[in-house]
């Protein structure tokens, strides 16, 4: 359903490589509109999104924008706030009348439309958000959902049904965006401070999960970790692992052959023996907080079961990329001291004897500074550390912050900073273990070029 103030036959995307702005270029494309955009470098969204129809300029120059987007009349223009202020094309269309939104202004418009279920959290909010879709997609209710990452079930970040009666969505706190959102009922999945670059102190980021909860409709629903404390008017659930205090539990979580089942406690009722499709903990924490928002909505005990046991994850979130007789490779999004916390203990719970080799490429350099401490600290758990130069993304160097300044920081004894050139040739000699790349900047680049080195190992 489209609303009224969205009834443009042309849209014009400024960074539309970005995960969360090819869903919406897809939602448009899905719409019948012309789509355009401009993204500083071609990766595989943008390729995918060339095929099924956009059109794509990679150079940011007045002479990249198409004629039929040179007047303001019936053009839309939505932009992230990782494009540069200065950028040529955004000027233009800011200096000569265009309506230029931002992504999250486009998405809280769209959102409207349907009862909107949001996921919100600094960890673990991707995850959540598309089991949540996958398990809906599953039942007798209509869905859209727009997603954080390429979901492997729908093969992609957007799904589309038809008159929706809920919309799943991936609530960001970067930039304050989730505040654009109408939440009919949330998940809030955790607060850990992060973005301090955006928000300037822990407290100014809390007081952002402060102002999303008290949005969530007060006839909906807020489901909410144990021990995060924000105010709502709305009905409060809450949801922890190993609790015996929280609303939802998971009382055991263990593996036979290698598949992941758990025991639930669902308020005084017990679910026994729940089939996971994902290993490791945070993964059944979000199952966990699956559980308690669908079974509110009265979603089966059935209809959760079997979805959670078929869902098979997103990309670049403990995704097995390769596996062999003596060696894993998987790789993982994690980017904040507590994700990797996280993906370590997992990875040590599904293979309690195998050393651990990680290779580590900082995001930010007001990120790596803001929690260089915690960093080495969660760091120091893997048996190898491998470590890359930091990825700016939108940022300018920091003075002394660097990937050898953080690695000073780790008291480890197998630790060094490789360039991708010597990470290659190290690959070339890994023989046995576990080996996991991490991070969210382009180290996603360096997947493909590690599996085929570790193919070639094969006898």
């Amino acid at each position: 359903m489209e609303t009224k103030s969205l009834a443009f036959s042309k849209v014009y995307f400024l960074g539309i490589g970005g995960i969360g702005m090819s869903a919406l270029a897809r939602y448009f494309l899905s719409e019948g509109k012309m789509v355009h955009g401009y993204d500083r470098i071609e990766s595989s969204l943008t390729i995918d999104l060339v095929r099924e129809g956009c059109v794509i300029d990679y150079v940011d120059a007045l002479s990249s924008i198409p004629e039929a987007f040179l007047t303001n009349k019936d053009v839309l223009i939505v932009y992230t706030p990782a494009i540069k202020a200065d950028n040529l094309i955004l000027t233009y269309f800011q200096e000569n009348d265009f309506l230029v939104l931002k992504r999250a202004e486009i998405l809280g418009l769209i959102t409207q439309t349907a009862k909107s279920l949001c996921v919100a959290g600094t960890h673990g909010k991707s995850t959540t958000s598309s089991m949540l879709a996958h398990i809906l997609s599953k039942t007798d209710k209509k869905i859209t959902a727009f997603l954080g990452a390429i979901a492997t079930n729908f093969n992609s970040n957007l799904v589309l049904q038809n008159d929706p009666e809920f919309m799943v969505v991936e609530a960001d706190e970067f930039d304050r965006s989730f505040l654009k959102l109408s939440p009919y009922c949330a998940i809030i999945t955790s607060a850990d401070p992060d973005h301090l670059d955006i928000y300037g102190s822990k407290e100014s980021f809390l007081d952002g999960f402060r102002q999303f909860a008290s949005k969530v409709d007060a006839a909906g629903l807020l489901v909410i970790k144990e021990g995060i404390d924000l105010p709502s008017d709305a009905r409060k659930i809450t949801y922890a692992l190993f609790s015996s205090t929280a609303d939802y539990s998971i009382d055991k979580l263990y593996f036979e052959n290698d598949v992941a089942f758990c025991d639930v406690r669902v308020k005084n009722e017990k679910w026994l023996h729940v089939e996971l499709g994902l290993a490791g903990i945070h993964n059944a924490e979000n199952a966990l907080a699956c559980i308690a928002l669908l079974t509110e909505l009265g979603i089966s005990y059935q209809c959760i079961a079997d979805g959670l046991k078929s869902f098979l994850g997103l990309k670049r979130r403990f995704e097995t990329i390769y596996q062999s007789e003596n060696l894993v490779f998987l790789d993982d999004y994690a980017h904040h001291p507590t994700e990797i916390d996280a993906l370590i203990s997992s990875l040590k719970m599904r293979y309690p004897m195998k050393k651990i080799t990680g290779v580590f490429q900082p995001h930010l350099f007001s990120r790596t500074k803001d929690f260089a401490h915690e960093f080495a600290l969660s760091l120091a758990a893997l048996d190898e550390v491998i470590l890359l130069p930091i990825y700016p993304a939108r940022e300018l160097p920091i003075d002394g912050v660097t990937s050898d300044w953080l690695l000073s920081l780790m008291d480890h004894s197998n630790k060094k900073r490789m360039s991708i050139e010597e990470l290659f040739e190290r690959v070339k000699k890994f023989e046995t273990g576990i080996f996991v790349t991490i991070g969210a900047g382009d180290i996603d680049r360096l997947v493909l070029p590690i599996k085929e080195l570790l193919i070639k190992k094969l006898p």
